[in-house]
């Protein structure tokens, strides 16, 4: 029977993998994703400089005007409109409604690659926050990612001292991203203390050296990192923001202090002038189409004297302290918030200050669309000097924020100094941004075996129709490299691997390759239990071009006995009996197949009489829930690794989109409310 060679074939997951790897079932084509105008904005070349604009009336963006509504100047010289457009990054259809269930942990559908999206990276510089900023920070990221975020939005949250690894993908999947939230934290080498103000303190206590941060780099390590996602995000499509969380991003001076030497201290300031690292920042923002939005999180601010504070003397000398301390923090409170509202202002976006709720509702609207205006260049464009860019709406009541300038350098000739082969591949690897060249798909998830310990597999989709194969006689010969890194949750390389395989096919297995893709497998040893980032690069060694992928795998501790559930295979079999299971690192299916998945039970013999309650979920809305059914045990070779699989059929009626099947697993036995164990995997229903 079908079904028993499936399970014969799960019973190893090796031996299913290669049988995977070989398929000739067919399976739906990869969806190409057609050319998007998006990818056009702030172009600027020789033959047109687009530039992004945003409108507002009251507040609130303005979306019905014409190119006859605009002017657009460089360096002062009005220019001619020659191309005009307002993208829309908001869908039309109404978000999903809240579901019901507080134990359900799917996250929302996948964004669909042709659909309006907002992508938004939200860096929180923890080399320049304050202990009492960080937790205001952490609350309101909190807050944001359960009310504001939609379905089609893509975030990331990343820190400016964490290395480039894990918790720095974009995804609107609601779990990982409060994952990265609960990982902030406040930095020893802050240039910021425990509190926002610095405060006098009394000659027996000592001076206070917040100030030294380390050696004093923490700014400069923070224009490290916001170069590096900049320039990643960079390689994304279209428009996007960055919305940067700071208590002291300052554009003169690094920081405020008091010197205590004498019963009369008085505010130092030690002068420092980073205008230039700024402007590069925001020159890489401008060529790089993102946005940038700061929020001051220093919020709103008490700057009269405290209990913290060592103040004495007589009675002028006192009243001369307290006016020395209200100057020196109403000073200090608006030199660290310069750097951040100038990049701001210079890529479009704009400062949020004096508020402690940072109005991220207000900078989502923003992001709701925007305008492109275009016009030709002359020769002097290119003389590589700054050139100012300056747009006008003739509408009264209506502010327009756009770019600030740019470069006279073309795109072409940036682009001259390609990254080597190499840089390429590290730079997939440890970039929270994928590569584009070659199409892929990532299954990863946790397996555990006797004698190799924990692994994370990951069944790996590969267009082939991105890879160069040569005729050599009557066959097809290329070759392919597999690149795959673990980071764990501080962003450290946990395990690293590199494959290299000479592939020779037939011209039926090649036509075959091209219309199903490639599957191939990958496993990687992970010695601890923890939350995990799986990435994968593949390479093209004869047209080096590059492909990557990523997924988060949990890695639970099956030494403390208690159950756990490996991750989800799913598949199909097509109606030849002989024909092996689809590819299951595609995840694409069709109406009316009978979907098959199964999963491994680790401690099993934990559970008294567990039960099994699959669900099935589109667009975050529930569409399916089956009865409850007894998991069998008892035929099992080992208690404690107990196999279990079943099959749902698709119906005919279901609209092709993402979808996610879920197992819940519950222990009828149990005395105590014990929560049920829960996993789940994302697929694709294609017409």
């Amino acid at each position: 029977m079908k079904l028993k060679a499936f399970l014969a074939l799960l019973l190893s997951f090796c031996v299913v993998l290669v049988a995977l790897a070989q398929t000739k079932t067919t399976v739906p084509a990869p969806p190409q994703n057609p050319s998007d105008d998006k990818d056009d904005v702030v172009k600027i070349t020789t033959n047109l400089v687009q530039v992004d604009a945003a409108v507002t009336k009251d507040g609130k963006p303005v979306t019905n005007l014409t190119a006859d509504d605009f002017e657009i100047y460089e360096d002062g010289r009005k220019q001619t409109i020659t191309s005009f457009a307002y993208i829309s990054n908001v869908s039309r259809t109404a978000p999903p409604a809240t579901r019901e269930k507080s134990t359900d942990v799917v996250p929302f559908a996948s964004v669909k690659p042709n659909e309006p999206r907002r992508i938004m990276a939200l860096v929180v510089d923890d080399l320049g926050l304050s202990a009492d900023s960080i937790y205001q920070t952490k609350r309101q990221l909190r807050k944001f990612i359960a009310e504001q975020l939609q379905p089609n939005d893509l975030v990331a949250v990343m820190r400016t001292s964490g290395e480039s690894g894990a918790l720095q993908q974009f995804t609107n999947d609601k779990r990982l991203l409060n994952r990265a939230v609960d990982q902030l934290r406040w930095n020893l080498c802050s240039r910021v203390g425990v509190s926002v103000m610095p405060f006098l303190l009394a000659p027996a206590l000592g001076k206070r050296d917040d100030w030294n941060n380390c050696g004093g780099t923490s700014f400069y390590q923070t224009m490290k990192s916001l170069r590096f996602i900049l320039d990643a995000m960079g390689r994304l499509p279209g428009r996007k923001s960055m919305v940067l969380f700071s208590d002291s991003l300052p554009r003169e001076t690094q920081e405020v202090r008091f010197d205590d030497d004498d019963s009369s201290p008085s505010p130092l300031v030690d002068q420092t002038n980073y205008s230039a690292l700024l402007q590069r920042i925001a020159e890489k923002a401008i060529r790089s189409s993102v946005v940038i939005y700061s929020i001051d999180t220093q919020g709103l601010q008490y700057t009269g004297p405290t209990a913290a504070d060592h103040i004495s003397g007589t009675r002028d000398a006192i009243n001369r302290q307290i006016n020395d301390v209200l100057a020196a923090r109403s000073q200090l409170l608006y030199s660290r918030r310069e750097g951040g509202e100038l990049i701001a202002r210079q890529t479009g976006g704009f400062q949020i200050r004096n508020s402690n709720s940072f109005q991220l509702d207000r900078i989502l609207e923003d992001q709701s669309g925007y305008y492109l205006l275009g016009y030709r260049p002359t020769e002097e464009t290119f003389n590589r000097r700054f050139h100012q860019i300056k747009a006008k709406v003739k509408r009264s009541g209506m502010t327009l924020r756009t770019r600030f300038g740019f470069m006279g350098i073309s795109e072409e000739e940036a682009k001259q100094n390609q990254a080597s082969p190499r840089d390429k591949v590290e730079l997939a690897l440890i970039s929270p941004f994928g590569a584009q060249d070659i199409e892929l798909d990532l299954t990863s998830f946790f397996v555990s075996d006797k004698t190799a310990g924990s692994v994370v597999r990951s069944f790996v989709y590969i267009s082939a129709k991105d890879m160069t194969f040569t005729p050599v006689n009557d066959r097809r010969e290329g070759s392919i490299e597999l690149h795959g890194v673990i980071f764990g949750d501080n962003g450290a390389v946990i395990e690293q691997l590199a494959r290299r395989a000479n592939l020779s096919l037939s011209e039926s297995d090649y036509e075959q390759a091209l219309q199903n893709g490639m599957s191939v497998i990958f496993d990687i040893p992970v010695k601890r239990p923890g939350a995990y980032q799986v990435r994968v690069v593949v390479r093209d060694p004869k047209s080096s071009q590059v492909g990557s992928v990523g997924q988060f795998v949990s890695v639970p501790n099956l030494n403390n006995r208690r159950p756990a559930v490996s991750g989800i295979v799913l598949g199909t079999v097509a109606t030849d009996a002989n024909e092996a299971i689809a590819n299951p690192s595609a995840r694409r299916f069709s109406p009316n197949d009978n979907l098959f998945f199964a999963y491994m039970i680790y401690n099993a013999a934990q559970l008294g009489n567990p039960a099994m309650q699959v669900e099935l979920f589109h667009d975050a809305k529930k569409v399916y829930s089956s009865p409850e059914v007894q998991i069998q045990n008892a035929n099992q070779p080992d208690p404690n690794r107990v196999f279990v699989s079943g099959s749902l059929r698709l119906n005919a009626d279901l609209e092709p989109g993402s979808y996610y099947l879920e197992i819940v697993i519950a222990d009828k036995n149990a005395k105590d409310k014990t929560a049920p164990l829960m996993q789940w995997v994302e697929f694709q229903i294609a017409k």
